[in-house]
């Protein structure tokens, strides 16, 4: 569990635990844990701030940013391409904050799983998983806030989902901010559920137990080849100045295609699946048991299909 504001993660490619560095802890400790912050979250919270925030992110100015944010959070910068400014060292290439934000990695600086039966990470990600969204199910959030028909907002087509898996991947405004397709397969809806704009933080979870289903996020229903159907559920985030669908939803998409990006800040993936078809991989569901998250890089297995399960192991 977390101690006081540590945020405790297990890094799999390290094997260990490690304690994140939050950017911005103090003004999620302030809008949450501080009265005069708490009479201000609604402010906080809305479209025009995050929206306002989001724009000063993309400012020249914003730039200058960037060289010191590579420096205090020791991101490998030298895995993502260049931005605008080609004739530029890397650091200095990126025209504005929101642009290095949503930058790409190289060709080959990730691969989604190869096999059919092993689901690629969709984002690049802090990640707790579950083998079925029950009623008492309550990390990281409490009570019966993970109810898939609260997180899909629309009851009929939440059926498909109770009592299914579920995966919730936490991004950090340090992270790689564009999100894929975890299999091949179609689009059969996709639609916005409106809401506020509350941090995703873990550290704000402690004081707003509801954020999952108060925030504006983004649904997609999806039908893949291996893993039935997917509720894909973007959700937006303090300062998340947008939440941009980059593919064309009207066409079939492939393991590991970009599906979108947020702009400026942390956000939130989450996946719910049909009951019996997929669960998560071990070491997610081991952690997530005692309380801590995942990091998983893009593409790296996220979870198995049902089916298989056993066979190659």
């Amino acid at each position: 569990m977390s101690h006081g504001f540590e945020i405790q993660v297990f890094n799999r490619y390290e094997n260990k635990i490690e304690i994140e560095k939050v950017y911005g802890d103090g003004m999620v400790k302030f809008a949450y844990g501080n009265p005069i912050g708490r009479m201000l979250g609604p402010v906080i919270a809305s479209k025009m701030f995050s929206q306002l925030y989001g724009k000063s992110q993309d400012s020249l100015k914003s730039a200058k940013k960037v060289p010191p944010f590579l420096k205090k959070f020791n991101i490998q910068i030298e895995q993502y391409k260049k931005g605008s400014f080609k004739e530029n060292p890397i650091e200095t290439s990126y025209q504005s904050f929101n642009e290095f934000f949503i930058r790409e990695f190289q060709e080959g600086q990730r691969t989604f799983a190869p096999n059919d039966y092993e689901m690629g990470a969709f984002a690049e990600a802090r990640y707790f998983g579950h083998e079925s969204m029950t009623d008492d199910l309550n990390i990281p959030v409490k009570g019966s806030m993970l109810r898939a028909v609260d997180l899909i907002g629309d009851r009929e087509l939440a059926e498909d989902f109770i009592g299914g898996p579920l995966m919730i991947a936490r991004l950090c405004p340090v992270d790689y901010h564009r999100y894929h397709y975890p299999d091949d397969g179609k689009t059969l809806k996709a639609f916005t559920v409106p809401g506020d704009l509350h941090s995703v933080n873990p550290l704000a979870l402690k004081y707003r137990q509801d954020i999952f289903i108060k925030n504006e996020r983004r649904v997609s229903i999806l039908n893949t080849e291996n893993f039935g159907k997917l509720a894909y559920i973007e959700v937006g985030a303090t300062c998340v100045g947008k939440i941009v669908q980059s593919f064309d939803e009207s066409q079939p998409f492939k393991k590991g295609d970009e599906k979108g990006y947020f702009l400026f800040g942390g956000s939130t993936v989450v996946l719910c699946g049909e009951k019996g078809k997929w669960e998560p991989s071990s070491d997610i569901l081991k952690n997530t048991g005692a309380g801590i998250e995942t990091y998983i890089q893009l593409g790296d297995v996220v979870a198995e299909a049902r089916q298989f399960r056993g066979q190659y192991t």
